[in-house]
């Protein structure tokens, strides 16, 4: 594609105080409080996307936050290239651990970005990386040089789990017929060592409640003689792991694949530096399953991990009291041939089995979706890499991604499609943590690298 690069060079500024704009709107989904910020959010990208060339947009009403769609059909007879990716964010706490105001976008130099990272809550996280798509847009139609049709898909609620978002692809197969589907809501090895995420695994999500006596009780007059909510449910999560921390489950790996001695040669060949891996973290040592690398252990294993525990008095000073209750939010990463909702139906059905007398206990799932992998051999795949050897000026690396997009499994069932996971970000951009970030060069780089996507893409499907 001609000039991509002076056009990036030209309009950057622009790109990144666009990007500033649309991260100062704090649409997180999870809260309430927030859903007119996300509802403002939805609007702007909407105007984002007739700005980009679109010629058709709207904004599609779900049951909760509404999708963006827009298209621009150039011919029929020409691939299509449907863009996926969210607009909304992870809440932000805590907010005593921001260096700077979440949802005041500031640019920052460090260490992994001397040109300057922005620092906000979405700015990898999907904001930064869907926006990339709409800058990648931009270029294509301004220039004439869009290759094939376009469709973009920018849902609300991914950030809790998509609850809409199946029902809206039931109902819309036709609107969202395509030809492959292109998601940057990934990462990469480094800024040296492009790679395109080839797996995701799955997720089973649920909250657990313990119940002992009807009201809390002085700890004094009754400790030792009731159970404890809080003491019984710390017990029951600590035997969910055995002492090679494997899963204690029954029936929970019956179906996880287990890759060959030269799957997991391959995926060895990966950069990876467990020093700077620990330092990154401030760690003074890995933690995990028994007889996997860290790289193996946060990608093609199963995990289980407690996300939040409460109950009781955590106020200032003390309060000795025995609580009635105790809760505690646990999530499971799950590996392709894993189905969510046969392990949350293993999980609660032990979970309650292994209740002492004296206490009550619920299992409430949440939501989750289904592991994913995609071939390398496909022509998306092919496509992506061509488009990296371009910018990067080597051949991009595939490599399983420890998260979870519940969707993109959903997407191959109802639309019969591909996923193409292009992401731009790094492991250190602390998504979902405060003080998350995305780093200049890896924005512009990815609104350079996308347009060439649908240029080889549509050579290929020749």
């Amino acid at each position: 594609m001609q000039n991509i690069d002076s056009y990036v060079e030209k309009n950057k500024d622009r790109f990144i105080n666009e990007l500033i704009e649309l991260l100062k709107i704090p649409s997180v989904s999870a809260d309430s409080a927030f859903k007119k910020d996300v509802l403002k959010t939805a609007s702007a990208i909407k105007k984002s996307l007739e700005k980009a060339g679109c010629d058709h947009v709207e904004i599609c009403e779900t049951e909760g936050y509404p999708i963006v769609y827009g298209e621009k059909i150039i011919d029929k007879n020409l691939p299509t290239v449907l863009v996926y990716g969210h607009y909304d964010v992870q809440p932000a706490d805590p907010i005593s651990l921001w260096t700077s105001p979440p949802f005041e976008p500031v640019i920052k130099k460090t260490e992994i970005h001397p040109e300057g990272a922005i620092f906000a809550r979405g700015a990898c996280d999907d904001k930064g990386q869907m926006y990339m798509h709409v800058k990648a847009m931009e270029f294509m139609t301004s220039t004439d040089q869009l290759p094939c049709n376009v469709k973009f898909m920018i849902e609300g609620e991914e950030e809790v789990g998509s609850v809409n978002l199946a029902k809206f692809v039931k109902q819309n197969q036709e609107k969202l017929k395509n030809d492959v589907i292109l998601i940057s809501d990934t990462g990469m090895i480094s800024k040296d060592t492009p790679s395109i995420t080839t797996g995701l695994r799955g997720l089973s999500y649920v909250e657990v409640e313990v119940t002992g006596p009807k009201r809390d009780l002085h700890s004094g007059l009754y400790g030792g003689a009731v159970a404890n909510p809080i003491n019984v449910l710390t017990k029951m999560i600590a035997s969910l792991h055995d002492e090679n921390n494997h899963i204690t489950i029954p029936g929970f790996y019956d179906k996880v694949e287990e890759l060959s001695d030269e799957e997991r040669s391959q995926m060895a060949k990966a950069p990876f530096s467990l020093e700077n891996y620990k330092k990154s973290l401030d760690i003074d040592a890995v933690y995990g399953e028994k007889g996997y690398t860290t790289n193996e252990r946060n990608s093609i294993r199963p995990t289980l991990d407690v996300n939040g525990i409460w109950g009781g008095y955590t106020g200032e000073g003390a309060k000795t009291v025995i609580a009635s209750k105790a809760f505690a939010k646990i999530s499971m990463r799950l590996v392709p041939n894993q189905d969510w909702e046969e392990i949350t139906a293993l999980f609660k059905h032990h979970f309650e089995s292994i209740a002492p007398e004296g206490v009550k206990v619920l299992v409430k799932p949440h939501h989750g979706g289904q592991g994913y992998v995609t071939p390398i051999d496909s022509i998306g795949y092919q496509a992506a890499s061509k488009a990296y050897e371009a910018t990067f000026g080597k051949t991009p690396i595939p490599q399983r991604s420890g998260g979870s997009i519940p969707i993109v499994a959903l997407f191959e069932q109802e639309l019969k499609s591909k996923t193409i996971l292009m992401g731009f970000g790094l492991d250190s951009d602390a998504i979902h943590s405060p003080n998350e970030h995305f780093g200049i060069w890896n924005y512009l780089k990815g609104i350079s690298t996308i347009p060439l996507f649908y240029k080889y893409f549509t050579e290929l499907s020749k």
